[in-house]
């Protein structure tokens, strides 16, 4: 089984989970930016952060055989603050860079009047810059904040077919898959969506437009729920190969309207293969 995972914090994980990931069929991902757990007070903590995701850790998922890519923005909990607004302006360079196959995550938190404005500047942004955007849906009033963000999307002139709005459930899938949007759906321990709930998703509304991701971030959560989504729906009946459109075909397809996507790699002979670590200076 082949994984491309669509969104995984890795900032937040450590070495031993890409050794873990490599050995359950992780291939490629794609790591968002996102809020690091405490209020960031200026633009250079950003940048610092940002040229982590397109080097720190492209190197770090290399030592195993996996092809990270980045996505890149303002954060919608990060919008609120005003100290953080310079950051909009740092965005256009980060965009141009080799690996940045989408901005995001790009969206709501708490569907303020400062989230309207950076969200539809991000959007912009993402037209300006051919580039997809990954859209965060709010954790509280969910069915409004999906609904909203539909609207924000459809006032940008972004193709919906260049947007996953992602963090969906059962309450929110339908009004993502009427709008021709893609749907994301991350999987979690406890909370937002379990693989056995994903595989009802996927019979009730099929394959097409479907990217399902561990997230894992600094809360409770496993990188392996990618994998352990598969295997649920191999026992629910579905093909390997229905399996490898959701997991690998899938995210491919979106992403891959960046005209950045790098897979050359991932197959070749000197991937890691269990056998051939490199830790710290190693």
């Amino acid at each position: 089984m082949r994984i491309f995972d669509p969104h995984i914090h890795m900032t937040s994980r450590t070495t031993d989970d890409y050794e873990r990931m490599a050995a359950a069929g992780v291939r490629a991902l794609v790591e968002p930016a996102f809020w690091l757990g405490q209020p960031r007070t200026g633009v250079g903590s950003f940048t610092d952060y940002f040229d982590s995701l397109v080097g720190w850790e492209p190197y770090r998922a290399s030592q195993f055989g996996i092809r990270h890519h980045a996505t890149i923005a303002l954060n919608p909990k990060e919008a609120n603050d005003p100290r953080c607004r310079e950051v909009l302006g740092v965005l256009p360079r980060y965009l141009e860079k080799d690996g940045v196959v989408a901005v995001g995550e790009v969206g709501y938190d708490s569907m303020t009047p400062a989230e309207d404005e950076v969200f539809a500047v991000q959007l912009a942004l993402a037209i300006e810059h051919e580039l997809p955007a990954l859209v965060h849906t709010p954790h509280r009033d969910k069915a409004r904040g999906t609904a909203r963000t539909l609207a924000v999307v459809r006032e940008s002139g972004l193709e919906p077919g260049r947007v996953a709005v992602d963090h969906l459930n059962e309450v929110t899938v339908a009004a993502v898959a009427e709008s021709g949007c893609w749907m994301g759906f991350s999987i979690y321990p406890e909370t937002k969506m379990t693989a056995e709930r994903m595989v009802h998703i996927l019979r009730e509304y099929g394959l097409e437009r479907m990217l399902v991701n561990s997230a894992a971030d600094w809360g409770r959560s496993d990188p392996l729920l990618t994998r352990r989504t598969g295997d649920a729906m191999l026992a629910a009946g579905f093909t390997d190969d229905e399996v490898d459109k959701v997991l690998w075909r899938n995210p491919v397809e979106f992403y891959g309207q960046s005209k950045r996507l790098d897979l050359s790699t991932v197959d070749a002979p000197e991937a890691w293969n269990g056998n051939s670590i490199r830790r710290g200076g190693e």
